[in-house]
Order: C-alpha cells, then sequence, then structure tokens
C-alpha cells in the first residue's frame, strides 16, 4: 500500500495552493477559476491570509515557483467596493473566472453583506475570506468580537449566511478540505452560484496541518450545456406554433450561456421580435432587425406594446423581476402563454409558464431545429419593424438637436457618449435615473457593452465595477456612469484604478440629488422630500440653494486626470480625449434636470410603490387614486 504523500502548510496557505489549481471548462475552453485576491488586511487576516499571499507571490518572484504569483493579490479601498470589483470581473468572463476578497474580522467581515447580496442576486460568482474569532477561544471576547449571550458560535460572520449561496465556518484544518471543494462547486454551478463564504477563524488560517498533496493536484469543474426534456421541448414547441404574436424575452441568461448568435439565428429564421430585460439589454445587436430594445417599466415604447398583445411570451434565461413584468401589469392579453427556457427550474416555473429546463444555448438550438420552416405573418413582422423604426427616430432626436453652447440634458450625455462609442466599448451603471434612460435609449453594439447590474441597484458598484471590467478585458474601453449621489456612496476604489494603472473612464454627472428617487417620490406623492443636495430652507425642507460641493476636484484629489464639460460640445471633445487617454479618467458634466427621454407617461409601463392609502396633502391623495388605478390591471398568470 502506497503512503499518501503530504506537505505541511498552514490552512492559510493550503488554501491559496489550491485556489491556484483550480479550473473551469465549458465548450473545450479552460478557464483558471480564481484568477486574483482582493485584500484589505486587519488583525484577522494579515497573519493567515495576508502572510500566504505574501509567501506565495515571493517564492514566485524568487523563481521557487515558475510563473505569476500562485495567487496574485490586488489592493482594495473598501470590502464592499472589492466584492463589486470581483463580480464585475465574473460577469466580463461569463461567470467561468471569478476572483477572491479577503478582509479581517469584524467591520471589515461586514462590509462584505451588501456586495455578497448583489452577486447572489444576480447569480454572480464571487469567494469571500473573511477572517472570524479564535476558534480555540483563549481570550473570550476578542477585539471586535460580536457576543450573542443565547449562542456561543456566533460572529458577525454569520451576517452573509442568508446573502450567500453557501457558507462555511472552518474551524479545524482538516475541515478545509471539504469546505473547499463545496466552495468550488458552488462557484461554478450555473444554477446555484452566487457569493461562497468560508469564514476563516483568525487562529485556524495560522495552524499548520499535513496536507495531502491529492489536494493541490489541477482539478477540472466543468459547466455543463444541459439539453432540454424531449416532452417538454415538443410542448414548447407545439405552443409556438400556435402563437399568432409572440415575443421573445432575453434576460441575463443569454449572456451567461454565451447563447447570443444562437438567438439570432432563432430571431432570423422566425422572424420572432426580441425584447430584453436589464440583464439581457445586447442580446441581439441595436441594429438587427427583431430587436425591439427594452422591456418592461423601463423599456420602449415598441416593446411593451408588443408585450401587451403578445399571446405567447418566450423567456431565455430571465428571473422576470417586477421591473420586466410591469408589476404584473404588461403582459395583458387574454389567455397569455409564457413559455420559460431557463438552466433553473425556480426561474423556469415563473408566471404559470411551461417549463423548458436547459442552458440557453442548447434551448434555443433544439427550439430553432424543430421549429424549421414556422415564421410569423408577414403583416407581424412589417408592424413591429415599423414600430422599431419609429422609436429609433425618436432616439435620434433625444440624443441630437442639442446647441453645443448649451449646458447638456442627461439623455444628451448619452447621445454624446454614443457618438464615441464602438463595439469593444463596455457601459456600467447600476442605480438612478440613467438605468431607466439607458434601457429605453442606448444602442448596444456587441454582446458585453451593456454592463448594468440591476438585479441589487447598488448605488456604488460601477467604479469598482469598471476596474474589474477591466481586469477582465484590459483592451476594451470602459466606462462607468455614475451621478453625484452614486458618487458619493463609494468614490474610494478611484484611488486603486490611479495604483495599479487600471484605465477607466469615469463619466461623473452631477444633477444636485438623487434624481430618479425625487421623480419616484414625485410621483407617489412624496413632494421630492429628501432628495436633493440643497441646504436646508427656513421652513425645514431641503429646498435651499445646492450645495456647493466639487466632485470634479474630489476626483482630482484622488489621483484621478479631470475633463470638466460644461456645454454640450465640451462634452464631446471631453469623452473623445477620455477614450484616447492612456490613464484613469473623469469626465465631469453638469446636467440639466428637464426629462428629454422620449415616451409619453400614460404610454410607459407601471411599478409597483404602494402610495399612503391615507393622506392630508393633495399630492398624496392625487397619487394614490392613480396608483389603485394602475393596481387595478394587475394579474396571476396561473
Amino acid at each position: 500500500m502506497n503512503a499518501v504523500t503530504t506537505r505541511r502548510l498552514t490552512v492559510a496557505q493550503a488554501l491559496v495552493e489550491f485556489l491556484a489549481h483550480q479550473y473551469t471548462e465549458r465548450d473545450g475552453r479552460r478557464h483558471r477559476l480564481i484568477n486574483a485576491c482582493w485584500g484589505i488586511f486587519g488583525h484577522g487576516n494579515v497573519a493567515g491570509i495576508g502572510q500566504a499571499l505574501l509567501e506565495s507571490g515571493a517564492a514566485s518572484h524568487q523563481g521557487a515557483t515558475p510563473g505569476p504569483p500562485v495567487l496574485p493579490y490586488l489592493q482594495g479601498r473598501n470590502e464592499q467596493a472589492m466584492v463589486h470589483a470581483a463580480v464585475g470581473y465574473a460577469r466580463q468572463r461569463d461567470r467561468l473566472a471569478a476572483q477572491a476578497v479577503t478582509t479581517s474580522i469584524g467591520p471589515g467581515a461586514t462590509n462584505l453583506v451588501t456586495g455578497a447580496a448583489l452577486a447572489t442576486v444576480n447569480r454572480l460568482p464571487v469567494l469571500l475570506l473573511p477572517g472570524d474569532v479564535f476558534a480555540t477561544r483563549p481570550a473570550d471576547p476578542v477585539l471586535q468580537q460580536l457576543e450573542v449571550p443565547s449562542a456561543g458560535d456566533v460572529s458577525v460572520n454569520d451576517a452573509l449566511r442568508p446573502v450567500s449561496r453557501y457558507f462555511d465556518r472552518v474551524t479545524r484544518p482538516e475541515a478545509l478540505i471539504p469546505a473547499a471543494l463545496q466552495a468550488m462547486r458552488v462557484l461554478t454551478d450555473p444554477v446555484d452560484t452566487g457569493a461562497v463564504t468560508l469564514a476563516l477563524p483568525q487562529d485556524v488560517q495560522a495552524e499548520a496541518y499535513d496536507w495531502p498533496e491529492e489536494f493541490f493536484a489541477d482539478r477540472v469543474w466543468r459547466v455543463p450545456r444541459p439539453a432540454p426534456d424531449a416532452d417538454a421541448l415538443a410542448e414548447a414547441v407545439r405552443v409556438l406554433r400556435g402563437a399568432r404574436r409572440p415575443l421573445v424575452v432575453a434576460g441575463g441568461g443569454v449572456h451567461h450561456s454565451e447563447a447570443e448568435d444562437a438567438l439570432c439565428a432563432f430571431a432570423d429564421a422566425t422572424g420572432i421580435p426580441v425584447a430584453s430585460t436589464q440583464a439581457g439589454k445586447g442580446s441581439l445587436r441595436h441594429d438587427h432587425p427583431a430587436d425591439v430594445g427594452g422591456i418592461g417599466h423601463t423599456g420602449t415604447a415598441t416593446a411593451d406594446a408588443l408585450a401587451r398583445e403578445a399571446d405567447v411570451v418566450l423567456g431565455v434565461g430571465t428571473r422576470y423581476t417586477d421591473f420586466t413584468t410591469a408589476s404584473s401589469t404588461l403582459f395583458a392579453a387574454p389567455g397569455v402563454r409564457f413559455v420559460n427556457l431557463n438552466i433553473a427550474s425556480f426561474d423556469a416555473h415563473k408566471l404559470g409558464g411551461l417549463s423548458l429546463v436547459a442552458d440557453a444555448r442548447a434551448g434555443l438550438e433544439a427550439l430553432a431545429k424543430e421549429l424549421s420552416g414556422e415564421r410569423v405573418d408577414a403583416e407581424y413582422e412589417a408592424a413591429y419593424r415599423e414600430a422599431k423604426a419609429g422609436w429609433e427616430r425618436r432616439v435620434d432626436a433625444a440624443y441630437g438637436a442639442a446647441d453645443p453652447s448649451a449646458r447638456p440634458s442627461q439623455t444628451q450625455v448619452l447621445g454624446a457618449l454614443d457618438a464615441v462609442v464602438d463595439d469593444t466599448d463596455v457601459i456600467i451603471n447600476a442605480a438612478g435615473s440613467l438605468p431607466g434612460d439607458l434601457h429605453k435609449l442606448w444602442r448596444s453594439r456587441s454582446r458585453r457593452q451593456y454592463h448594468l447590474e440591476y438585479g441589487y441597484s447598488c448605488m456604488g458598484y460601477e467604479i469598482p465595477a469598471a476596474i474589474g471590467v477591466r481586469l477582465a478585458a484590459p483592451d476594451r474601453p470602459v466606462w462607468a456612469l455614475v451621478g453625484d449621489g452614486t458618487y458619493l456612496m463609494n468614490p474610494t476604489e478611484l484611488v486603486t484604478a490611479v495604483q495599479e494603472g487600471i484605465h477607466i473612464n469615469v463619466v461623473l454627472v452631477q444633477n444636485h440629488g438623487y434624481a430618479s428617487i425625487g421623480g419616484l417620490s414625485g410621483a407617489t406623492g412624496g413632494e421630492r422630500f429628501g432628495t436633493d443636495y440643497r441646504f436646508r430652507a427656513a421652513d425645514g425642507t431641503y429646498t435651499g440653494a445646492p450645495l456647493p460641493v466639487d466632485l470634479a476636484a474630489n476626483a482630482a484629489s484622488l489621483g484621478m486626470r479631470v475633463l470638466r464639460a460644461a456645454t454640450v460640445g465640451e462634452l464631446r471633445a471631453a469623452l473623445a480625449e477620455a477614450r484616447g487617454a492612456n490613464r484613469p479618467t473623469c469626465v465631469y458634466v453638469e446636467t440639466e434636470t428637464a426629462d428629454t427621454v422620449p415616451g409619453a407617461p400614460e404610454a410607459q409601463a407601471w411599478w409597483d410603490v404602494p402610495v399612503a392609502e391615507t393622506a392630508t396633502r393633495p399630492a398624496a391623495v392625487a397619487a394614490r387614486e392613480a396608483y389603485d388605478r394602475q393596481a387595478a390591471g394587475r394579474r396571476r398568470h396561473l
């Protein structure tokens, strides 16, 4: 019987070595799974994970290990932002590669919670390695320990349990082996992926153990493309064959599956129009004849009109959020049926739909084969193409017709950017009024150009995510579009971009407050209360003069090159200059607040935000009346 070969390492050293040998494989292409580790060090990880990262890197540079460091280290400034950067990286890499994030115990660990929730909601993989309190409890409590009188085994890291797809606390060295393997399983599972947390007590991180060499062997995690069940496929084909006004709703699963070409072939063959969610936008190029733009509350008039009359909806890789369904009011045709192609059965069963559980690419290819020769009526196709052309003219009008010497509107900012970019650029946004404008207006030129985090709509995502995207795609121009509210939430990683020479472009739009929530407040009877960045007036409200903050100066103080643009003409020049620069650059522009986005309010899709049922102020009373009218249109699809 052969003796087991072992290697004596600390738990942290063993984990770093293990991560260096994990790979994914899909369609015969192999990718390193964990490409780097972001970290901010404190007493809970500096002598464990920190020492292990230093040692592996030093060994590599000294020639002990050929090639780059076992696990490259990236220095961040804010724990939440590090998770956002890792999530941006994973999305750009189609979930086939990811990054890790290590923190100390206490506030460093709890700062991960928002980023973890974002990753899990959007089903994007990130490995979290927070330090934890002593497993051996030599002193109780230690610095930053949360004491729970009713439970001795709880720490602040338990706050990560509900926002993680997998959570484990490694309280013994040998427990790392099953925990690490389970972590990799979940990270690479296209159904269950999200944030994965391995909580690492600080004493255990530094403890040595004799590890079997087999633990450090190269391990390949194959990402499958499951085909649809034959009977479910036959039923889906039967339903689609009987449709007179079918519509495809393309979600983020199209991108994650790299199914864009399959969707294009399906649309070309069938003539079925394709609308897209925020996560799915760009599944077809904007100029494809079947692409009718965004759908739902922030969708185009063309897509929403088609949705209201559709008799069969083919959802591909979509979660059907309330923005997509207009809070269950959009798909209004009597007897409308849903065919849901999704790799997750949880999503495939939504809206009472016919469940087609499969990989998006495999499912689309199977549907296209079975529907060979089927095509929508020429009259239907001509009508939606004409409506699409009409919408594009409205976008042209919104983007253009601007006096070069005038202050731009937010829509004209997008128009100026549209004129600068090409197929290679990536546009990143997450929260505020920009997501709605982008979903309606942006003309996506390539599969990964449109990067909107709208599952969690997290302010502060854009700048760190831009860094992650640029690391994943170093040859692509990357733009983080941020309003002043979002910028003030999380500007810290500008320092990281400057330090590492990561060329991102930040378009900083100053509109003196929360434009999106201000508009929502006005529509729901809140009268924009608490949504503007202004001095407090005599009546106690924030309706005084705008605050004299200089965000451009702030960005410059963090090391960014800053280009100020006061007019439409200056903005166009600044954007072109930023795109051609070779260092992190910020374009700062103050915008007019007038809404220039096309679309009549009465035709917009609804979003359910409950309004006060009893109120004395006229604005709230009127808003409640409007709410009751809209809510009457809700329906359950059973």
